[in-house]
């Protein structure tokens, strides 16, 4: 089992109420796979269209493979004003 850390930041914070989720997974698995379950599990997600994604502090893409103890960090977009 694969213990991967999720930070939230901005309106997903709002969203789960929590400023960071653990996941586990029975395998690794890509960050499509990781949003999809995301979904799934916090359908309050499907409010946010577009986010980027950071793994280890560095933007990932959707095909990136997660790994044990990676950090994933998931960045809404910002409205200035």
């Amino acid at each position: 089992m694969l213990k991967i850390k999720v930070l939230l930041f901005g309106i997903t914070t709002d969203l789960l109420g929590e400023s960071s989720i653990t996941v586990h997974i029975e395998s690794a698995i890509t960050i499509q796979e990781l949003k999809e379950l995301l979904l799934n599990k916090y359908p309050q997600l499907k409010h946010i269209h577009s986010y980027a994604i950071a793994v280890n502090e560095e933007y990932a893409s959707n095909e990136t493979t997660l790994k044990e103890n990676d950090i994933v960090a998931i960045i809404p977009p910002v409205s200035g004003g």
